[in-house]
């Protein structure tokens, strides 16, 4: 087995025709990664992920994964990487992150507050509030191996990625269809799924196959169901690691440095407090979102 590289979350391992994910307790916002470790955190991001390629897989959606190799450990297949100058015609991984949105949150909220979306574009009349829901869902695309994830519009989504624009709404549908399973999946456990991120391949023949992690707390937004019906959102995923950082300022800071092109800072490490409240969140949540007993 042939270490590969380390990521934000996984270490990956090259073993023969496939791929082997370890999942860590590494945690990272803003694109900084924290320097410490939370409990248990690689174990719910992997039993979580492996419950949803269930899913996806029972509802006619191919996948990459094989077989759950331990509860941090998972075998998928391997997929080429896209690149320009490097380019495959299929078996490859699509160089593009998708994003689907149900409620206002996140950067869609802090790009309409600023003024680099237009509000009326996703269905609204007036400006919406955070929190609210989308008329219908909001589908975004951007890149996946720029330093910092950058929306694109159609026409660079293609050419960076050599897809056609059919096989781009063929993803769109597949995304949709898998989103459905999730949502009523878990409005019935008491949470609301209020955005995901997806990554795809294109596999034999072309035919789109969902790679990666999905549905967990690191790549979706989850809320109570209940505070939001009282008109409260509660964070159930790793905004709350985010919102804790704008609380210190530290987001404010990092982001004016960006703007400025001066060296950002170090991201402090979290309390111990809060590594704790953040460990038993991701435990708590893999069994409000599957229904299964850790």
């Amino acid at each position: 087995m042939e270490f590969i590289k380390s990521g934000k979350v996984k270490d990956i391992y090259s073993d023969g025709d496939t791929l082997i994910f370890k999942f860590s307790n590494r945690i990272s916002v803003f694109d900084k990664i924290i320097p410490v470790d939370i409990p248990d955190k690689g174990e719910s991001l992997c039993r979580t992920s492996y419950y949803w390629y269930g899913v996806a897989s029972d509802i006619g959606i191919e996948t990459d994964l094989i077989k759950l190799e331990g509860n941090n450990e998972m075998r998928v297949k391997k997929f080429n990487v896209f690149s320009r100058g490097r380019e495959y015609f299929s078996n490859y991984m699509v160089p593009l992150e998708f994003i689907t949105r149900y409620y206002v949150a996140g950067t869609y909220y802090d790009r309409i507050k600023s003024g680099i979306l237009d509000y009326h574009d996703a269905g609204f009349k007036n400006m919406p509030e955070y929190g609210d829901e989308f008329p219908d869902p909001y589908f975004e695309v951007t890149t996946k191996y720029e330093k910092f994830d950058r929306p694109l519009k159609t026409d660079e989504a293609l050419t960076i990625s050599g897809l056609k624009l059919y096989e781009l709404y063929d993803i769109k549908e597949k995304i949709l269809k898998i989103d459905r399973r999730i949502n009523e999946s878990v409005k019935g456990r008491g949470l609301i799924h209020a955005d995901g991120k997806k990554e795809f391949a294109l596999g034999i023949s072309r035919v789109p196959t969902i790679i990666d992690t999905f549905g967990t707390l690191d790549e979706d937004r989850f809320w109570d169901l209940n505070e939001y019906s009282n008109g409260n959102i509660r964070e159930l995923s790793k905004e709350m690691v985010r919102q804790y950082y704008r609380s210190t300022g530290y987001h404010d800071a990092l982001y004016r440095a960006r703007d400025l092109g001066q060296k950002e800072p170090d991201i402090p490490p979290l309390p111990d407090d809060m590594i704790k409240k953040v460990s038993d969140l991701y435990k708590n949540m893999y069994e409000k979102i599957t229904g299964l007993k850790w």
